[in-house]
């Protein structure tokens, strides 16, 4: 039988607790002819913390990984007693990714891959909401995005006049909703 692509739900958190437990017990168990691989889909994030760049993984998908694995009973006990596995995506039994799911899923992994994320992904005009410091709750336009230190410039309106707020950092400032910009 053909190895498919499964989703497996784990404890948040554990996701590669649950990939090093699978990979690591294989052999003893005598399931390398059913497991094939097992995949966290992760990227890399870019962010500035206390003026240093930093660059972090993050999960994709928190709460679940991708096995590829020949399906028979055993496997799937094999899968399922591993510590910190809930259980297979699908209704009552497993239900396997098409291919065209795992074609667009790798596909996209493979791009992110290549690069790294902005963990704040603001742009130039977005309106955002200053939630620290001496503007708190004001409304601003963003006027420039300087990736390198973390910091972001706005135009707050202070009394009917339009202000500049330079040298924010990105966790001052969040995405304004709909509503507080009416």
């Amino acid at each position: 039988m053909e190895s498919k692509w499964y989703v497996l739900q784990v404890l948040s958190g554990h996701e590669k607790k649950v990939k090093r437990s699978l990979e690591e017990n294989l052999k003893a168990s005598s399931m390398q002819d059913f497991i094939e691989e097992v995949l966290v889909p992760t990227e890399n994030v870019q962010e500035v913390k206390k003026g240093q760049q930093k660059i972090t993984e993050k999960k994709l998908w928190p709460g679940y990984i991708l096995i590829k694995m020949n399906l028979t009973d055993d496997s799937w006990a094999y899968v399922k007693n591993t510590n910190s596995v809930i259980d297979f995506l699908g209704d009552a039994t497993p239900t396997a990714l098409t291919e065209t799911e795992v074609k667009e899923i790798l596909q996209e992994l493979e791009e992110k891959k290549k690069g790294v994320v902005q963990k704040h992904k603001f742009e130039i005009g977005d309106n955002v909401k200053i939630t620290e410091g001496v503007f708190v709750n004001f409304i601003g336009t963003v006027t420039e995005i300087n990736h390198e230190k973390g910091k972001i410039s706005l135009l707050v309106s202070i009394f009917g006049r339009d202000t500049r707020v330079d040298d924010l950092e990105f966790w001052q400032v969040e995405q304004a909703s709909p509503e507080e910009l009416n």
